[in-house]
């Protein structure tokens, strides 16, 4: 299927709900310019995620560091780690995307050994899968496949499929990481999300740097330091962006005006909203709500 949206809760873990039927996984096909936004939003879920670029380039976020990932590569990403994906140079990108539990990669009898030191390693935010590299190539090609068996449900498909997972963990884990586990790195991403939970719970209330810091228990400098060492700007500026995101989908309903949806996701002065909205969408609200509700 093409998902074009997804929700996210207020500490931006995504409500997709990653599963068949029956298997605790989720495999789709995504455009990143027919997102609402225009790009996957920062957000971050407990399943494992596999990426392969099918078509054009994409530059991911994870956590701290950005990376620009090409057609044919893809990306794997870990449990419970900020990740967010733009279009590269308006290639009209497309990703497969695999989300699986954790606990379904293989079974319970080995998961404590070969899966969870993954889950809970600090320095394993995410791999890059280079289809030159033949450890990767089978990772990605694992990925063609199960989207495959999904999308055709051929007898006993649930059983190849955790036949493939098996093999993409295997190729994962023989590279011989030497995974770290710092106390430190485990509280910066819980003081970050909180920090967003925060936001994303109050973004229609006024909103002081001093709310977000106490919120992670930061200082104002040192929460200051995480947003733009994490989202590159800053606390207030991230405020913004979230309520323009927020507007969005209000400017879509046919019974809220330029200034109810202003003031519904914050701001105290529809002609401020109309300037950040336009540097942000690069079109005034207006322009923007005849334009999709034509």
């Amino acid at each position: 299927m093409l998902l074009k949206d997804f929700k996210v809760d207020q500490s931006f873990k995504e409500l997709t709900e990653h599963r068949t039927v029956v298997l605790p996984i989720a495999c789709y096909e995504t455009m990143i310019n027919q997102n609402i936004n225009g790009y996957i939003p920062l957000h971050w879920h407990d399943e494992f995620q596999f990426v392969l670029v099918v078509k054009g380039e994409a530059i991911f976020q994870i956590n701290e560091e950005k990376i620009a990932v090409r057609e044919g590569d893809g990306l794997f990403i870990n449990s419970g780690c900020l990740h967010m994906a733009k279009d590269k140079n308006h290639s009209g990108c497309a990703y497969i995307c695999l989300n699986v539990s954790p606990s379904f990669v293989l079974s319970q009898e080995l998961y404590t050994s070969f899966v969870n030191p993954y889950v809970q390693a600090t320095n394993l935010p995410y791999l890059h899968l280079k289809v030159k590299e033949l450890w990767a190539k089978n990772i990605l090609d694992a990925i063609v496949n199960i989207n495959q068996l999904i999308q055709q449900s051929p007898p006993y498909y649930e059983i190849d499929i955790s036949v493939q997972l098996t093999l993409i963990w295997k190729n994962l884990i023989v590279n011989g990481f030497q995974l770290e586990y710092e106390q430190m790195e485990m509280l910066k991403s819980k003081r970050m999300k909180k920090m967003l939970e925060w936001i994303h719970t109050h973004y229609s209330e006024k909103i002081l740097l001093e709310d977000i810091a106490n919120a992670g228990q930061l200082s104002r400098s040192e929460c200051c330091r995480y947003f733009k060492r994490i989202l590159k700007k800053t606390p207030l500026n991230y405020v913004t962006d979230y309520r323009i995101q927020k507007s969005l989908i209000l400017l879509q309903q046919p019974e809220f005006n330029v200034t109810d949806v202003a003031y519904q996701v914050g701001f105290n002065s529809t002609s401020y909203f109309i300037d950040k909205f336009r540097k942000t969408m690069k079109m005034t609200p207006l322009t923007y709500k005849k334009y999709k509700n034509n």
